[in-house]
């Protein structure tokens, strides 16, 4: 029997909201309701902050194995519920089956990553100043953490900061997405309770952003916010936060290189997967395909012959690639990105239209620089195609967008590194697309605690 349902997650208890009401939960392929999660406001984030701020010193006074003992429970719980995760993933988000048991791999590993932190070093010596004198630098927990995760990988995204805040001694008070308050927050909850989690050590407020996220994120008691999400929303967190930390994952308008001796079916093969994993909807969806004019045609005709193959369709039925969008409001956007670069002389070779939520693979050509297919995050099943002349066009027109994660697709690795070098995102593929290899070293303690130097004079 699930006791969260229509709830949140304070104090170690599954409460009600101190305004009595709950908004339905519906599967994004079907719109049939599947729950009900609690419309959280400022009265429910300040319990939740004080009590996260009253358990937090004893949590971090407990020795770094027993954290980890209760983070490998967590991860144990994960395990043993997979497959209610992974059909409540599906349902609530529209991801095929497989996306869902990545992410729930995906977060189970941060989980027995950051159970692993404990065993290191908390701090170091340091140079000592003068004779006599012994130079500490010790790592400590912030406090209370604010973590305010999107709905498009709501397990795993809460997990980077959840399992990482927890190891270090922090206490966390957790905001999902109201697209996705049930794997990414209820159902989180319930795993935390039974593993054991101090009472106010990890907290789940419900709600819509500005009547719950962004009184977490003004909340003077919240040491760090640490956000998700667009880069609009991104801004006013910091502005929110004011001197306070903040830690912000935000996307961009990815760009997806081949040049001129790039082989092209592999190519097409990877930027399709780029541009329609999951509908386009991650950080990491390429937004712009910009391709050497020589290779062009030869690229796009294999780009539209892999949209075709695409089944879309309800993402619990087996050989769908493509299930819905997470809303109606993010269709009608993409729908309008597509629409005004079609006003601007763009030309759609294939896809373009919608049936309810589910939105056809899409390729666009003629995209130039001005129109909004190039210049925002698509965040949906579109991919977009540039040519240009040469290769300094191609790193002149990939930079003049930010981007979170770019790719550079070549027959000469040390070409494409080189091309990679030059480029201002945080991170560049070479012949490749998606995420970093590996989820374990880009856990950074440093993000969920604060220095503290101690000098000691004979």
């Amino acid at each position: 029997m699930r006791m969260s349902t229509g709830r949140h997650y304070i104090g170690g208890d599954f409460v009600v909201p101190a305004r009595g009401e709950t908004a339905d939960v519906f599967e994004k392929a079907t719109d049939t309701k599947i729950g009900t999660y609690a419309l959280g406001d400022v009265d429910d984030v300040r319990l939740a902050v004080a009590s996260a701020l009253c358990a937090q010193p004893a949590w971090a006074a407990r020795l770094p194995a027993e954290r980890a003992a209760v983070l490998r429970r967590m991860a144990a719980l994960l395990e043993s519920r997979v497959d209610e995760f992974v059909s409540t993933l599906v349902r609530e988000t529209g991801g095929v089956i497989a996306k869902a048991r990545g992410e729930v791999a995906a977060a189970i590993n941060r989980l027995q990553v950051c159970a692993s932190l404990g065993a290191l070093s908390r701090g170091d010596v340091q140079p000592s100043p003068k004779h006599g004198k012994l130079t500490l630098l010790e790592r400590v927990p912030l406090g209370v953490v604010g973590v305010i995760t999107p709905w498009n990988f709501p397990l795993v995204l809460a997990m980077r900061a959840v399992a990482p805040a927890l190891a270090a001694g922090n206490a966390v008070v957790l905001k999902p997405a109201e697209l996705t308050p049930i794997a990414g927050g209820q159902l989180l909850a319930e795993v935390a309770a039974e593993a054991g989690v101090p009472p106010g050590v990890f907290n789940v407020v419900t709600g819509l952003g500005p009547a719950a996220g962004q009184p977490l994120a003004e909340h003077p008691d919240v040491a760090l916010i640490h956000f998700t999400g667009s880069n609009a929303v991104g801004r006013l967190m910091t502005s929110i936060a004011g001197l306070r930390r903040t830690s912000l994952e935000l996307g961009g308008s990815n760009a997806f290189v081949v040049l001129d001796d790039a082989d092209v079916q592999k190519a097409a093969t990877c930027g399709a997967w780029s541009s329609f994993d999951f509908q386009g909807q991650t950080c990491i969806s390429s937004s712009r395909h910009i391709v050497d004019r020589t290779l062009h045609d030869d690229y796009v005709a294999a780009l539209v012959r892999q949209a075709g193959q695409i089944v879309v369709g309800n993402p619990i039925q087996p050989g769908v690639a493509l299930g819905p969008l997470i809303s109606a409001e993010q269709r009608d956007r993409v729908h309008s990105l597509v629409s005004r670069s079609v006003d601007m002389g763009a030309q759609v070779l294939v896809g373009g239209k919608y049936d309810g939520l589910f939105y056809e693979p899409t390729v666009v050509v003629g995209v130039t620089p001005e129109m909004p297919l190039f210049v925002e995050e698509v965040f949906g099943p579109v991919a977009p195609v540039t040519a240009v002349d040469d290769e300094a066009e191609a790193l002149e027109l990939t930079n003049s967008c930010q981007a979170l994660v770019n790719a550079v697709h070549t027959d000469d690795l040390m070409r494409g590194l080189a091309f990679a070098q030059q480029l201002h995102s945080k991170n560049v593929h070479v012949n490749d697309a998606g995420p970093r290899p590996t989820d374990a070293d880009d856990v950074d303690l440093d993000e969920f605690t604060r220095r503290r130097w101690i000098g000691v004079q004979r």
